[in-house]
C-alpha cells in the first residue's frame, strides 16, 4: 500500500493536545502482522477519555484512538488471515498504547484479530463492538451460574449506554424479564423498544439507604456502573443470585459486607473484555451472531448515529457529558 489515507490523530505540542483528521501513509502505522482496511469503528467511553487533554488513557503522542474496528485484510504475514478476509479487532491495546480504529487503515497484531462471525455485517459488528462484547460476556457468565429466564427478574443498570442497552436487548430476546435502570427520562421509549419489561429510576436501585441485606428482588444483574449501585444490587439479589460488573462510572468503592455472600450464596462476577482469552472471545462473538443476535430493528434502535472522521472531535465529548443513547458508529 503506497497511497495516503486519513486518520483522526491526537498530537501534543507544547503540552497542548491538537486533535483532527490528518493525512498519513503506511510508514506512520505501528508494527503488526495484519494490515486492515477499516470500514467501521465505534465510540466508547474509553475513546472519549483518550480524547481528553489530561487523558488517563493516552500516554504517548501522536496517537490514533478507537478501541474497536471492523474491515477487510489488505496484507498479512500470518497465514491465518488472507487478503479480503472480513475481520474485527476489539480492545487489547488497540486505541490505547497502539494506534486504533479511527483510521482508514490499521496495522495490528495477528493475535488480536478475529474473523467476522457468519451472520454479522461489519457495521453490525461495530454497533456491538467492545460494548456488545462486554454485554454478551456479562450474560454468558451469568448463565454459567445457572441464571435462566425462569429464575426471575434481571436488572440492567446504566441501561441507556452501550453495554446496558445491548444487554437489555439480548436478555429480552432470550426471554428474560428485564428491569432497565436509567436516570434519563428520555431513554424510556428507547428501552421499551429494545424489550425492557419495566424501567426504574437509577436512584430507586440504591434507595434512601444501602442495607447489608435487603429485600430479595432480582435473580441476576448486569452492572456497568459499580460503586454504591453494585452494593445495593448485591443486597437485593435473590438466594444464589449473581451480578456481573464491568464498569466504574458509579465509583470504585463498594460499601458491602460478607453477609450477602455467606447468607444468600451471592455470586459477584468481574467482566474483562480487554484481555479476554481468544477462545472465550470467539465463543461469545459467535453467540452474538446466533442466539444473542439483535434483531434488525434493535440494531437500528441502538445505532444512535453514524458519523465520519471529521465529526469525531465534536462527538467524542458528548459521551463524557452523558448526552448519548445507545451506540455511535464511525464510518470510514
Amino acid at each position: 500500500m503506497k497511497h495516503a489515507f486519513k486518520a483522526y490523530r491526537l498530537e501534543k505540542k507544547n503540552e497542548e493536545i491538537i486533535r483532527g483528521v490528518r493525512e498519513l501513509t503506511e510508514a506512520d502505522l505501528p508494527e503488526g502482522e495484519v494490515l486492515i482496511r477499516v470500514r467501521y469503528s465505534g465510540i466508547n467511553y474509553k475513546d472519549a477519555m483518550a480524547n481528553m487533554s489530561d487523558s488517563p488513557i493516552t500516554k504517548n503522542y501522536p496517537a490514533i484512538p478507537g478501541i474497536d474496528l471492523a474491515g477487510e485484510v489488505v496484507e498479512s504475514i500470518d497465514d491465518r488471515f488472507s487478503e479480503g478476509d472480513p475481520v474485527i479487532v476489539t480492545s487489547y491495546d488497540l486505541g490505547v498504547s497502539h494506534d486504533g480504529g479511527y483510521s482508514e487503515y490499521a496495522r495490528v497484531k495477528a493475535e488480536w484479530v478475529l474473523p467476522l462471525p457468519d451472520g454479522l455485517t461489519l457495521k453490525q459488528a461495530m454497533t456491538l463492538g467492545t460494548a456488545g462484547l462486554t454485554a454478551a460476556l456479562s450474560i454468558h457468565q451469568l448463565e454459567e451460574q445457572k441464571l435462566n429466564p425462569e429464575s426471575g427478574k434481571v436488572l440492567v443498570t446504566g441501561a441507556s449506554g452501550g453495554v446496558g442497552s445491548i444487554a437489555t436487548a439480548m436478555l429480552a430476546n432470550l426471554g428474560y424479564q428485564v428491569e432497565a435502570s436509567t436516570g434519563k427520562e428520555k431513554a424510556h421509549p428507547f428501552l421499551k423498544e429494545l424489550g425492557a419489561t419495566a424501567i426504574i429510576d437509577r436512584e430507586a436501585v440504591t434507595g434512601e439507604k444501602i442495607r447489608t441485606i435487603d429485600r430479595q428482588t432480582w435473580a441476576g444483574a448486569v452492572d456497568p456502573v459499580g460503586g454504591e449501585t453494585l452494593a445495593a444490587i448485591i443486597s437485593k439479589l435473590k438466594y444464589n443470585g449473581a451480578v456481573s460488573v464491568s464498569g466504574l462510572t458509579g465509583g470504585i468503592k463498594v460499601p458491602t459486607s460478607v453477609y450477602p455472600f455467606i447468607l444468600r450464596g451471592i455470586h459477584l462476577i468481574g467482566i474483562d473484555s480487554v484481555f479476554c482469552p481468544m477462545e472465550l472471545r470467539k465463543k461469545v462473538w459467535n453467540r452474538m451472531a446466533t442466539d444473542l443476535k439483535l434483531t434488525d430493528q434493535q440494531f437500528e434502535t441502538i445505532t444512535n448515529q453514524v458519523i465520519t472522521l471529521d465529526q469525531l472531535e465534536e462527538t467524542l465529548p458528548t459521551l463524557l457529558a452523558d448526552q448519548s443513547l445507545g451506540r455511535t458508529i464511525v464510518k470510514l
